[in-house]
């Protein structure tokens, strides 16, 4: 990879959108259009294993690895300024991205954006918040492969209903297993060094979401905002996620 882009702290900062679990960056294609129509440069990462790269899914697939999908994005398209949004699981990802590039490229972030998502704390994984129950029947369902992969819910646990709920089942492919239970350690001083946002999606609210919806309302430093709406609001409201993030991006210039 060549040299990175210098960091411009006058340059509009673009949206990197980053999906969640069981999903690709096919989701977003509902959002994607109100960004780029408002004059906002604006990317969907697919991370290794699900969506159009599900055929790279494999046991060496790990949290680190879509860290550096997500990296390898910004590097690609040379941004020089961002705001980062992760939705559901791709909360333990942003956050992972985050403090790579707190430590090696200051400033480069404008804004985090934690989309209905997983919020850990050093040392956690995506699971460390889940019920017993929750972890068991992921565990369960993971034995089917081996270990590999573990598949997706019906899109109905989304708040998704008719030809939407189709549109995502369709679409979803298995989550790779290894990094449900994987740490993610991160220094959280500097993570949170950078402005962040808590996006609710409350109509339904998704039970596995309800530690972060405690915290970001009980911790300094969290701007949260609430759609009412089901957990894939790209999807069931993306024009108005589309003007949350529009919003975010124009304080952050």
């Amino acid at each position: 990879m060549h040299a990175p882009a210098p960091f411009n702290e006058s340059a509009p900062p673009a949206v990197v959108l980053v999906h969640g679990a069981w999903h690709g960056a096919w989701c977003w294609r509902r959002v994607l259009p109100w960004l780029r129509g408002a004059g906002v440069e604006a990317h969907a990462v697919t991370l290794t294993g699900v969506g159009e790269r599900a055929h790279l899914l494999s046991p060496a697939i790990d949290l680190h690895t879509h860290i550096q999908d997500v990296i390898g994005l910004i590097e690609a398209e040379e941004l020089p300024r961002l705001v980062l949004v992760g939705h559901s699981y791709a909360g333990m990802v942003i956050t992972g991205v985050a403090d790579r590039l707190q430590r090696e490229r200051p400033g480069l972030l404008a804004h985090l954006v934690y989309l209905d998502a997983a919020l850990p704390y050093p040392g956690d994984s995506w699971s460390s918040h889940h019920t017993p129950e929750t972890k068991q029947a992921r565990m369960d369902a993971a034995q089917s492969s081996g270990g590999l992969s573990f598949p997706p819910p019906d899109a109905a646990l989304f708040g998704l209903q008719g030809a939407d709920r189709d549109w995502v089942n369709r679409r979803q492919t298995p989550q790779p297993f290894k990094l449900y239970q994987q740490p993610l350690d991160f220094d959280a001083e500097r993570v949170a060094m950078v402005p962040r946002t808590f996006i609710d999606c409350t109509q339904p609210a998704l039970a596995t979401i309800a530690p972060s919806r405690v915290r970001v309302r009980s911790e300094p430093g969290w701007q949260v905002l609430e759609l009412a709406t089901g957990h894939d609001p790209m999807v069931s409201e993306p024009q108005a996620l589309a003007d949350l993030l529009l919003g975010i991006q124009r304080r952050a210039v």
